[in-house]
């Protein structure tokens, strides 16, 4: 049976040095729920500004016990009895004149209802909150949002619907489209992130499931748990929907869409060098697309969970928000073109991986657009002797390579270019013209795709490769790309189409056949990057059939999506006058 809900509101007044509501239940319009949140604000008569935050990790769960290993890494500043993963800290902001409201997502915590993370309805749930915190009576009906990565995604989505007081937004590190972000990169299914989340951080937090706190996971569901049959029925579970669904015209990823120009409220879109496989792009297509006219792009290295934290970020925070929130414009965000748009890091030298210390070396550059203007759209010829060159080259040939490469045993070919003669920026938006055909095995089923992952890599003037700071703390290269060839079809006429970023509608009506021996010239988008290259350096392309080194935890390696039966076989890459391969740089000159 379903839980009677009730009032589980609590308030303490005495035992921090803020106010302390638990369990405050958000009404909601569709006349499910509640939406339960903490409110923690400050010990003060005035109204004050409100920082919202709204996801599936728990409300209740401390960071310290939610990730024991990256809380003893944050900032002290930022630690709390009340801090919590990838949002911002009570203790601090409270301090600082502005009210923290966290809630659980609608079926998990102690929010019941359909557990259907990213979804449509979970967003309008969200409406609820932002607007319901502009009207409580400590408000000064001014809210933003601040958050990690699911704080962050969920962000673009609920202020496109323009709920009543939100007044600006920090999505930090937060993909901005559900399909080619997260779920399918290219069309092929990035499923190994998607189960270690569902699995690890998600499911465990489901409202009514037993034992949370007997595993230091939170407060059990105060209304009393329910069955695995109950639980079963109130969820949507994201490993099954993302294998079961293809096309983005497909019900379940054609109702998490919106239209990024509805987007209207000031934002500041941080992204990060190294989150190559999930928010990088999403921040920046974020930003460029958003119909803001406040609007700025931030460009950090560091791992994913503790950038966020440091002093030199949060006083970025602190003076955006405090310009929009409260009125206090210190920099000029308010005041268009005061500010550059465009703020980033430049990655110069080998300073290792996951070194913070080391990583501020790093210089930073404003810039007033994206992609920068300036920028020389370089092609880099592949040559058949596996070469990288500014030359187009001339005869004719193939090469092959083994489909179905995996982490453990990649298959790939790699095209490098000669040392580089002089210091040498690569930064924006890359693409690459690549002309492919799939062979099949001897006695093999007959191969019906060809699935394309590429990488960048950067090897320095003593010919090491550089590995930067990925999304956990593992060296990545560059960038990575990808494409399910059936799925090639490019819609040029779309709006958002460019020459330098091919739009796909990855429609159910777009795949088109791919049949052993043809030849396929594809299009491929690759995830933009930052690098200076040293005078003696070196870049290499390359080309594989699965993962290969620097896709960590975002694999993808599903059977089915992957089968042998759809993809075994040998892939080739052909060299003529006619199939000429290339991977279009962005160079950019000094100002």
């Amino acid at each position: 049976m379903p839980n009677q809900v009730r009032d589980l509101r609590t308030v303490d007044e005495t035992t921090f040095p803020y106010i302390f509501e638990q369990n405050a239940a958000v009404p909601l319009k569709s006349g499910e729920g509640p939406v339960r949140v903490n409110v923690y604000r400050p010990k003060t008569d005035t109204k004050v500004p409100v920082l919202v935050t709204y996801g599936p990790y728990g409300k209740d769960i401390p960071y310290s016990e939610f990730h024991t290993k990256s809380y003893s890494e944050v900032n002290p500043e930022h630690k709390s009895e009340h801090s919590a993963w990838e949002t911002p800290d009570p203790a601090f902001w409270t301090k600082r004149g502005y009210a923290v409201v966290r809630a659980d997502e609608r079926g998990l915590g102690q929010s019941p209802g359909l557990l259907d993370t990213m979804s449509r309805g979970t967003s309008e749930c969200f409406f609820d909150v932002v607007e319901w915190c502009a009207e409580q009576p400590w408000s000064s009906a001014k809210v933003g949002l601040l958050g990690i990565s699911y704080y962050a995604g969920s962000q673009w989505r609920v202020a496109a619907r323009n709920p009543k007081g939100l007044s600006a937004i920090v999505p930090w590190e937060g993909m901005s489209d559900y399909y080619r972000d997260r779920c399918r990169h290219g069309g092929i299914l990035s499923n190994a992130f998607i189960r270690f989340w569902w699995n690890r951080q998600v499911i465990t937090n489901q409202y009514g499931r037993p034992g949370r706190k007997a595993s230091n996971w939170g407060p059990d569901t105060l209304e009393g748990d329910l069955s695995e049959e109950e639980r079963a029925g109130q969820r949507n579970d994201q490993n099954v929907d993302n294998l079961n669904d293809q096309f983005r015209d497909q019900e379940y990823y054609a109702s998490k869409e919106y239209d990024m120009a509805d987007i209207k409220v000031p934002l500041l879109s941080v992204a990060n060098w190294g989150g190559i496989l999930l928010h990088l792009r999403g921040n920046i297509e974020g930003f460029v697309n958003a119909g803001s006219e406040l609007k700025y792009l931030r460009c950090i290295t560091g791992r994913h969970d503790l950038p966020f934290y440091y002093k030199e970020e949060v006083e970025i925070q602190r003076s955006f928000l405090d310009a929009f929130l409260k009125g206090e414009d210190r920099e000029g965000w308010s005041q268009k073109g005061k500010l550059p748009q465009v703020d980033m890091v430049l990655r110069k030298g080998d300073v290792g991986f996951n070194d913070a210390k080391a990583e501020q070396a790093y210089p930073r550059r404003t810039e007033n657009e994206w992609p920068i203007a300036r920028t020389q759209w370089t092609k880099y010829y592949l040559t058949s002797d596996k070469g990288l060159t500014t030359s187009q080259p001339s005869g004719t040939a193939k090469l092959g390579y083994r489909a179905l490469g995996t982490m453990e045993s990649p298959s790939l070919i790699q095209f490098t270019t000669p040392a580089f003669e002089q210091e040498t920026e690569i930064t924006g938006n890359i693409v690459a013209r690549l002309n492919v055909s799939v062979t099949p095995d001897p006695s093999g089923p007959t191969p019906s795709d060809i699935d394309l992952f590429l990488t960048l890599r950067h090897i320095s003037p003593e010919g090491k490769e550089v590995y930067y700071t990925g999304t956990a703390g593992d060296p990545v290269p560059l960038t990575k790309g990808w494409l399910r060839v059936s799925l090639r079809k490019v819609n040029d006429q779309h709006y958002k189409h460019r020459e330098y970023l091919p739009w796909r509608d990855y429609y159910s009506t777009d795949v088109l056949p791919v049949v052993p021996g043809e030849v396929y010239t594809v299009d491929v988008e690759v995830w933009p990057t930052q690098v200076v290259v040293e005078k003696g350096g070196k870049i290499i392309f390359e080309v594989a059939s699965g993962d290969t080194q620097g896709s960590g935890i975002f694999q993808h390696n599903d059977p089915v999506d992957r089968s042998e039966k759809k993809l075994r076989g040998v892939n080739h890459i052909h060299f003529s006058d006619k199939f000429v391969n290339y991977v279009t740089l962005p160079i950019i000159p000094s100002k």
